[in-house]
């Protein structure tokens, strides 16, 4: 525990309402609960002296060589990690048993079964959280050989082992060495539970290895019922579960990632707390799953968007807030964490979100998406919220904002904040029509349209002879890659054609695409950061919707290869194709499953 795996050394397990990260060493060194937003038990990946861990793995101080190998089973949120060495081979299975009903709880289970397939092997075990962020003490009782109490401030581990393994006391912690031969299995589970609560009950090794089954029919069958059957199936799939894994079942709220604090740039500052509920990331989320078949999870969200529209103010006085807790609190306070080094150095660890504060006007069209797309729209509740946001907006769209990076450089008339307020407009007025529910449609269109002309005057560069970053500058932005997707433009237009041309000379590198060019466009943050993998796979969608079928597909195939061994990708790539930043983000893997639908769609219609 001397040294930072790499951030895509992880495969990610969950229930629906917390998460982990597992180490391809057998670390899970990352766990917070009871919800993604609560603060770790272990956070190992931001300061590995004093973030707390989980370790069950073969013991390497007894054994010579070691070969591992990290995958899921095929189609499900079941992690498995292998060693293999000449003295035997044993796996350790790392799960949770997913809960989607709409009840939350403060008991969570995270299993880690072993087993030995050949051989004999000794395995170590080491049981160190740290709670609240690392900031808490905790105490230790062992209950018997197999079971011990670890307990926190409001929080309690029970930490439960079957035979062979005997739980010893190193300090607070618990730990243990064990030996197992060819055709044994043992099983640890973790539970975590508000403190004062019941014991869980007694283990049972038959129970547990039961739960693995169930947890792996969950996924079978909640995969059953999409509907793509395109050229890219696995990725696609596993793209599909993380986004429900990153989606918390009792409100229907995915997050933006399932990790805080993680850099964008190793040593530097931008290393933020992404998991709350983003309007923006969020709808983008429910879209792609919707686009797969997944109705449920859009019905979720859009209740839980129109509580947002009926809940009202936010402290900058406008209807809605960029950003919520999973449960819709919109208080995000940021907090830097200065008893933690961060990963590899990169400091400060922040929690909380000071970005909550900010405008960002393009969320009230993210949001009309949202709020339009469940299968359940004739319902008459949320309506007059919902008309009374887009009344609102008649008279605030145009105004200065942060943009949709959040940039901390001031306020600028972004040319994508308009695009999406142009959707906000133009996709409330066809709800209106679809549904026939009254709506002052006359002044909404005169507020679309003005929106339109607007950016294709300001907008739009002559010199560069493309679409710009915002209206007082020539830089560009690959968020304005959306705008074929969203309707405003054809995307076979010219002067879409010369926008997507200028931003292949200027933003891509090897097929990966940077946001925009911070040098050109000061955004108020020291030091730079990689190419940004949603931008990248929107690069993709837009070359195939643009005919460039051989360009886009040779892109898709590129991208594809900076997934991580079990197929997962981070915010960022950088300059050595490491994967950087919060992970995994949700933003990558739905313009992933976009990029793959245009492609199959774009491909078929070829041969056709």
């Amino acid at each position: 525990m001397s040294a930072y795996p790499p951030i895509a050394e992880h495969g990610l397990i969950g229930d629906l309402q917390t998460a982990a990260l597992v180490s391809s060493a057998g670390t899970v060194d990352w766990w917070c609960t009871p919800r993604f937003d609560s603060p770790s038990i272990f956070g190992a990946l931001l300061d590995r002296a004093g973030g707390g861990h989980c370790h069950l793995a073969v013991d390497l101080d007894r054994l010579g060589d070691v070969k591992v190998k990290q995958l899921y089973l095929a189609d499900t949120a079941t992690l498995v990690t292998r060693f293999m060495t000449t003295d035997g081979v044993g796996e350790v299975g790392d799960y949770m048993v997913p809960d989607d009903s709409r009840e939350a709880t403060d008991r969570h289970q995270l299993h880690r079964t072993v087993r030995v397939v050949r051989g004999s092997l000794p395995f170590v075990l080491e049981v160190r959280p740290r709670f609240d962020y690392g900031r808490a003490p905790h105490t230790l009782k062992l209950l018997d050989d197999g079971s011990a109490l670890m307990q926190g401030p409001g929080t309690d581990l029970f930490v439960q082992a079957s035979a062979p393994i005997t739980l010893v006391a190193d300090g607070q912690d618990a730990v243990a060495r064990f030996t197992m031969t060819a055709g044994d299995a043992a099983v640890v589970v973790l539970t975590s539970d508000a403190a004062g609560s019941p014991r869980p009950d007694p283990l049972s090794r038959e129970r547990a290895f039961a739960d693995f089954d169930r947890c792996r029919a969950f996924w079978h069958d909640w995969l059953r019922t999409s509907t793509y059957r395109g050229r890219w199936q696995e990725m696609v799939n596993r793209s599909a579960i993380t986004l429900k894994l990153l989606t918390y079942a009792p409100t229907g709220a995915p997050i933006a990632a399932a990790t805080m604090g993680l850099p964008e740039q190793i040593g530097g500052e931008r290393n933020w707390d992404y998991r709350y509920t983003w309007i923006r990331d969020a709808s983008l989320s429910v879209r792609a799953l919707v686009k797969l078949g997944f109705t449920e999870e859009a019905n979720a969200f859009r209740h839980w968007v129109r509580d947002r529209f009926e809940a009202g103010g936010t402290p900058s006085g406008h209807p809605l807030q960029i950003m919520y807790r999973i449960d819709g609190d919109p208080h995000l306070t940021e907090e830097v964490l200065d008893h933690w080094e961060g990963y590899q150095g990169s400091a400060p660890v922040r929690a909380g979100n000071a970005a909550a504060d900010q405008v960002q006007l393009d969320i009230y069209g993210e949001a009309a998406y949202a709020f339009g797309e469940a299968h359940d729209m004739g319902a008459l509740r949320g309506w007059t919220a919902f008309t009374g946001v887009i009344d609102w907006f008649c008279d605030h769209w145009d105004a200065p904002d942060e943009g949709i990076w959040e940039t901390r450089g001031g306020r600028q008339d972004f040319t994508y904040s308009r695009l999406m307020s142009w959707v906000a407009f133009d996709r409330a007025i066809c709800l209106a029509q679809a549904h026939s529910r009254p709506a002052d449609i006359a002044r909404w269109t005169a507020a679309r349209d003005a929106i339109f002309l607007q950016i294709v005057e300001r907008g739009w560069s002559t010199e560069r002879q493309a679409f710009v970053q915002n209206y007082a500058s020539d830089v560009l932005d690959a968020s304005l890659l959306l705008m074929p997707k969203v309707g405003f433009i054809s995307p076979s237009d010219p002067a879409w054609l010369s926008t997507l041309d200028a931003m292949d000379r200027e933003l891509v590198s090897d097929s990966l695409v940077y946001r925009y060019d911070p040098a050109a466009s000061p955004d108020g943050l020291r030091g730079s950061e990689g190419t940004f993998n949603l931008c990248s796979f929107l690069y993709v969608e837009a070359l195939a919707r643009a005919g460039r079928i051989g360009q886009a597909r040779y892109a898709f195939d590129k991208m594809l290869t900076y997934a991580n061994h079990v197929g997962l990708f981070a915010e960022e790539i950088g300059a050595s194709g490491e994967q950087l930043g919060n992970f995994p983000q949700a933003f990558t893997h739905l313009a992933l499953i976009d990029a793959a639908l245009a492609l199959d769609e774009e491909l078929d219609r070829r041969s056709a």
